[in-house]
This record gives C-alpha cells, sequence and structure tokens, in this order.
C-alpha cells in the first residue's frame, strides 16, 4: 500500500520534530530513568535494523521483518513519556 508506506514514512520525520514539544521530564537526561535508558538502545538497534531491512529485496522474511521493526519504532514513541511519566511519579513519591 503506497498511500500507508507515505504516512509512515511523513509520521517518523513529524515524530522527531514533536519530541521536544513533548518533553515534559523533571530531569534533563537519561541518568534517572532507568528503563529509559534501556528503551533508548531499544530504539537504536531498532534503527540500525530498520536501516538494513530497507537495503534488502523485498521479499517474504524482510517484509515482515519490516513491519514489525516499524511498529517497534513508533512504539517507542508512544512508550518513552509513559515510562518518563511513571518514573517521576515514583521519585516524588
Amino acid at each position: 500500500n503506497k498511500l500507508g508506506g507515505v504516512i509512515a514514512l511523513v509520521m517518523s520525520i513529524a515524530i522527531l520534530f514533536l519530541m521536544p514539544l513533548l518533553h515534559t521530564n523533571q530531569s534533563q537526561g537519561l541518568q534517572f530513568y532507568p528503563l529509559n535508558q534501556i528503551l533508548f538502545w531499544y530504539m537504536v538497534i531498532t534503527i540500525i535494523l530498520l536501516t538494513w531491512i530497507g537495503a534488502r529485496p523485498v521479499e517474504t522474511p524482510y517484509i515482515l521483518t519490516g513491519q514489525i521493526l516499524t511498529v517497534l519504532y513508533f512504539s517507542y514513541y508512544i512508550l518513552n513519556p509513559i515510562i518518563s511519566k511513571f518514573w517521576d511519579n515514583l521519585l516524588n513519591n
């Protein structure tokens, strides 16, 4: 589906511009957020694998792998603020 691919491409770039607006953590760095540190490295690995899978031919195992990695890529942007809020609440209590 070409329209779905274009929408995913635009959203993957647009979400990077929205990240500074969504940053509501009490601390600036990740040193006080150990779960977010793990998520950060999960994101790095996902980006590396997405880059690798983009260079592969459009064949059966690579299509499913690319779709799974795309879901993981966007789930990072959903999970990161939720875990940050949870950790902030845990540190304040």
